[in-house]
């Protein structure tokens, strides 16, 4: 594959990842919002529940559709919760290092009566980078293909 053909891969895959996560997010808010206001299930359960179902219809996208991955399941379903578990330590380093060691951390201003917060930002700032990583990390570690000649 040439470098033009990696690059067009990568970016289909990218954007694949992306439309994965606004499904993650749907599904995770659905569940919790069935569990805890219609079943009437503790809260905390309800969340837990909530993204654990998006957790595993990540995995299973992220490997059928977004990867297209042909490797064991367990292998890559251990290597997913590695990359899960990196990326999100990861997230919430970025997060403290701006909010306790940049004078973001102290920010507070209000557009119309919307306060913004340099936790705000900083929290942001932890969900992109944590987004770009696991998506580096599942494509490079996760759900790597073997290439034959």
């Amino acid at each position: 594959m040439n470098s033009r053909q990696s690059r067009r891969t990568a970016t289909l895959q990218f954007l694949r990842y992306a439309l994965t996560g606004v499904m993650n997010t749907l599904l995770t808010l659905l569940v919790i919002y069935f569990t805890k206001g219609i079943l009437g299930i503790n809260p905390w359960i309800a969340n837990a529940a909530g993204y654990g179902a998006g957790f595993i219809n990540s995995f299973v996208w992220n490997k059928f559709w977004v990867f297209r991955s042909n490797n064991g399941v367990m292998r890559e379903a251990i290597r997913f919760c590695l990359c899960f578990a990196a990326c999100y330590l990861l997230q919430l380093l970025t997060v403290w290092l701006i909010n306790e060691c940049t004078p973001l951390g102290d920010m507070e201003f209000r557009i119309w009566r919307i306060a913004f917060t340099g936790y705000g930002l900083a929290t942001l700032i932890g969900m992109i980078v944590y987004t770009l990583a696991n998506f580096i990390l599942n494509r490079r570690f996760t759900f790597k293909t073997k290439l034959h000649r």
